[in-house]
């Protein structure tokens, strides 16, 4: 997935646009050195592991929209694509937020904060990166595809990024819409649009957001604070947190069950389905019971943040499995 605004503003003199000595990495004396040095400041601009994240979700979409494999050019095209429109979006993202990562702690070793990369150029990288991602999508997928891509972008970053993420509490409730994309785009790119399986595999990330987000919100508050940015943990008491996390967990769980008859889907799913999201609901409310239990620095709540990967994974590796089986 807040009334508190920032202290300060992107653009603003001092915010971001020079990092402090301390801050800045060494630099290579080898123009090979230096060479790589940019490269990884560019890609860790991306970030990586997100989009990993979001392309697990893409494939096994995709495999469900077309009963089987969908061909491996489609695969590919339709990965690149992902990933030139989540490096797109991430890097802008960066580039926004680098006021704010220059408070955090767990940011502050960010490209635009250290200096590695500098706003013009990571502004210039993500815009090249989106136009890219929509032309790739519109010339080797579908106009659909690219219409949806376009879409994402701009949710995460108008939407959750500018609008959302300093004004309100729920913004990773209804800023989160934009990780909810990809199994939109998978779909429309095997089958040139959308039907009610997608818009369900759409509830299952949009209702699996906030209890994946807040854990995290929860053990970094104190550096959301510091940003003024008031996330949910930041504002409200980490009994309310967890009761919440709760509650889009059983909205989750219900949309990976409703999943069942809207696709067809097997024993293989239904299993899994039913297995992980009961340990994943036993992971959240083990930590309701914890935050009821007022034990200062004993929430663990990256446990739940690590099982919510867990959880996703294991549901979309069954959806990419069960169209092979012959039962």
């Amino acid at each position: 997935m807040r009334t508190a605004e920032p202290a300060t503003t992107p653009g603003a003199a001092g915010s971001g646009e020079t990092a402090s000595a301390s801050l800045r990495p060494p630099v290579p004396s080898s123009r090979g050195g230096r060479l790589r040095a940019k490269v990884g400041a560019y890609v860790a601009l991306t970030k990586p592991r997100i989009i990993e994240l979001l392309l697990v979700t893409t494939l096994p979409t995709m495999i469900l929209a077309a009963g089987g494999w969908p061909g491996w050019w489609l695969a590919i095209a339709t990965l690149v694509g992902g990933a030139f429109a989540a490096g797109s979006a991430n890097t802008l993202n960066c580039y926004i937020d680098r006021d704010i990562d220059q408070v955090m702690a767990r940011t502050r070793k960010r490209p635009l904060v250290t200096g590695a990369v500098t706003p013009r150029e990571a502004l210039v990288f993500g815009l090249v990166l989106g136009v890219v991602a929509i032309a790739w999508f519109a010339v080797f997928v579908n106009v659909v595809a690219a219409a949806l891509t376009l879409t994402a972008i701009l949710l995460y970053v108008v939407g959750y990024t500018l609008i959302l993420k300093r004004r309100t509490s729920q913004n990773i409730v209804w800023g989160g819409s934009a990780g909810c994309m990809p199994v939109l785009i998978g779909w429309s790119a095997v089958t040139g649009g959308l039907d009610w399986a997608a818009l369900v595999l759409f509830g299952v990330i949009f209702f699996w957001t906030p209890p994946h987000y807040w854990p995290l919100s929860m053990k970094f508050k104190r550096d959301y604070a510091s940003a003024n940015v008031p996330m949910l943990p930041v504002v409200a008491a980490d009994t309310k947190v967890a009761r919440e996390m709760v509650a889009y967990g059983v909205a989750m769980v219900a949309c990976t069950l409703v999943l069942i008859p809207v696709a067809g889907m097997g024993w293989l799913y239904t299993a899994t389905a039913v297995a992980a999201g009961a340990w994943f609901m036993w992971a959240c409310i083990g930590l309701y019971r914890r935050a009821v239990g007022r034990a200062p620095g004993k929430l663990h709540a990256m446990k739940v943040f690590h099982a919510s990967i867990t959880y996703l994974t294991l549901v979309f590796v069954a959806i990419a499995v069960d169209p092979f089986l012959p039962f």
